[in-house]
């Protein structure tokens, strides 16, 4: 049980932001429904004055103001992104400002090290278990229960899913 819900928050957790936008956007099609219903009704009065070369128009400009909003807002999201990137780029350069290059390369292997050095720490002692178990006679289903248990499950599910998450809600 722990395994899974520790799997479950660390893969959300890369996914906070796609869940954020999930509810934007689902707020903004409950006001363009809203808007919507409200033209239907104007339309609906128009017609009954005899205005539909006028709503005709108007519905043309309508979605000439459509279709400029909606690229005005992929056009300042990718702007946005492209400053939070650069912002960040930035922010790492500050960093690295003055530092030997062997300084610059130990900071960009720190994430990675230790990702790799948990796993060759467990893969080692898993080993060692093994031998020993082995060496003293018991049987492989108690030396399983033994080394994966659910506090190493949930370790290890957590970091695979942190990593691999992110990158998946990334793309």
């Amino acid at each position: 049980m722990l395994t899974l819900l520790s799997t479950l928050i660390s893969f959300l957790m890369g996914g906070l932001p796609k869940l954020l936008d999930f509810f934007q956007d689902r707020s903004d099609k409950k006001h363009e429904l809203e808007l919507a219903q409200m033209q239907i009704a104007r339309e609906l009065e128009m017609r009954k004055l005899g205005f539909e070369a006028q709503e005709r128009v108007e519905n043309i400009h309508t979605q000439q103001l459509e279709i400029e909003t909606k690229s005005n807002e992929k056009v300042s999201m990718i702007a946005a992104q492209q400053a939070e990137m650069q912002a960040i780029y930035a922010h790492d350069t500050a960093l690295n400002e003055g530092t030997s290059q062997w300084m610059k390369n130990f900071r960009a292997s720190v994430r990675p090290a230790i990702t790799y050095g948990f796993f060759l720490l467990l893969v080692g002692i898993d080993c060692a278990l093994v031998w020993h178990g082995f060496t003293k006679g018991v049987s492989f289903e108690d030396m399983a229960d033994q080394l994966w248990d659910d506090e190493t499950q949930a370790l290890f599910a957590s970091i695979i899913a942190f990593h691999f998450g992110g990158r998946a809600f990334g793309k």
